[in-house]
């Protein structure tokens, strides 16, 4: 197989953000590229998404409370659904 280079024109803001997210995904511009082309050549046009889950604010917030409430030892802590369902009276 022979190799050749792609030079091509971008923002520089966007190949930053885009770098980020492929290194999250464990991967570089170039590993990234390749799977772009090879999977749009496969499939006749552009198939799939490769994203990372960003939650929400609201989710996010509820993650973090989460969190929170885990490191808390004074945080109500209940064995079973019925303990629990006696705490909110329900």
């Amino acid at each position: 197989m022979a190799i050749t280079n792609l030079n091509i024109r971008t923002d520089k803001d966007i190949k930053e953000q885009a770098e980020e997210i492929f290194a999250e995904l464990g991967l570089n511009m170039t590993t990234a590229v390749n799977i772009f082309l090879r999977t749009a050549i496969r499939e006749h046009g552009i198939p799939f998404e490769l994203k990372l889950e960003v939650p929400n604010e609201v989710t996010a917030a509820a993650i973090d409370e989460g969190r929170k409430l885990m490191d808390d030892p004074d945080a109500p802590r209940y064995s079973d659904m019925s303990e629990l369902k006696a705490a909110l009276e329900v």
